[in-house]
């Protein structure tokens, strides 16, 4: 049977996205993957080009990725909701069966600034951090890993 999980930050529009290619790719078929924001920067309609980067060098693609507001699913069942950042965990809300919450806080991508190396290489550390929690938390469900 295949389980779902909810991975939210504030604007989806990078750790969150990151985090769902990789659970994707790391999780395989045994999980529906879902993102999304609590103040997602919606109309924008694609994730943050360096966080399509990053991931494109794993070789996982998520530039059809969009974001996504959290009321979308309000009333969606979850097996686990994850939280990526301080904001999104204090914003979300209660989804129906009460499932596990995990929280796994990433720095806000926008602390690098302007400096292409610099942004470059933040973004690449939360990627890898976020591959460590999934990891951590796909071998503790006894899931085997990609």
């Amino acid at each position: 049977m295949q389980r779902r999980v909810l991975i939210l930050c504030t604007g989806n529009i990078a750790r969150s996205q990151m985090a769902e290619g990789l659970w994707r790719h790391r999780g395989g078929e045994q999980w529906e993957v879902c993102s999304a924001g609590t103040r997602p920067r919606i109309p924008l309609t694609q994730v943050h080009p360096t966080a399509v980067q990053v991931m494109a060098e794993r070789d996982i693609d998520i530039s059809g990725h969009r974001p996504k507001h959290v009321n979308d699913f309000l009333n969606e069942t979850f097996d686990v909701v994850v939280t990526v950042c301080a904001q999104a965990d204090q914003q979300c809300p209660a989804f129906p069966g009460s499932p596990h919450r995990e929280r796994w806080p990433l720095d806000d991508p926008a602390i690098a600034g302007t400096d292409a190396e610099q942004v470059l290489a933040i973004f690449r550390r939360l990627r890898d951090e976020a591959a460590e929690h999934i990891d951590a938390f796909l071998k503790n469900e006894n899931v085997q890993t990609c």
